[in-house]
């Protein structure tokens, strides 16, 4: 059951009593070419940089503010990543936040948020050729919905050029 929804700097948190920890939910593009490497085991992990960008007034003028993220995930969902999106690509991201710690040579005690994503949807148009996916999902649960009927994507459109939004 959901308790509560805000959102933080572009990201959007949801508490959800039935789960520990918070879901996050993130719509941006890539900032590199997604990394993906092979564990000992066999396992496949993929990292990615997601820039979101919120646009503010400051008196008379507009400010853009973008915030970046880093974003890790496992098995199906790292090979669809690797084989589907690249610098520039626009994703939704579904998943909770993992903090990590670390002492550095010196003492200091450093810290590390990032995203550990339970599902990718590949937002983009089918002549789209940086995200190759016309709206594809990773899922990461076996399935591939978002391929399916609508195009995917968790129902979100890329905007037609010229396009203007009024607001």
């Amino acid at each position: 059951t959901v308790t509560g929804v805000y959102s933080v700097k572009g990201k959007m948190v949801i508490r959800d009593r039935d789960r520990a920890g918070r879901k996050v939910l993130l719509v941006g593009n890539l900032g590199r070419d997604p990394r993906v490497k092979t564990t000992r085991s066999g396992m496949q992990v993929g990292r990615l940089s997601i820039a979101t960008s919120e646009r503010q007034k400051d008196g008379d003028q507009w400010v853009d503010h973008t915030e970046w993220h880093r974003v890790v995930c496992f098995g199906r969902t790292a090979d669809n990543v690797g084989r589907f999106l690249r610098k520039g690509s626009q994703a939704y991201i579904e998943g909770k936040l993992r903090t990590s710690s670390w002492e550095t040579d010196t003492g200091e005690k450093r810290y590390s948020t990032e995203v550990i994503a339970d599902r990718v949807a590949f937002i983009g148009g089918k002549g789209d050729n940086r995200s190759g996916g016309g709206g594809r999902d990773s899922g990461g649960r076996g399935d591939n919905r978002g391929s399916q009927g609508n195009g995917g994507g968790g129902g979100y459109r890329q905007r037609p050029a010229g396009d203007d939004i009024p607001f």
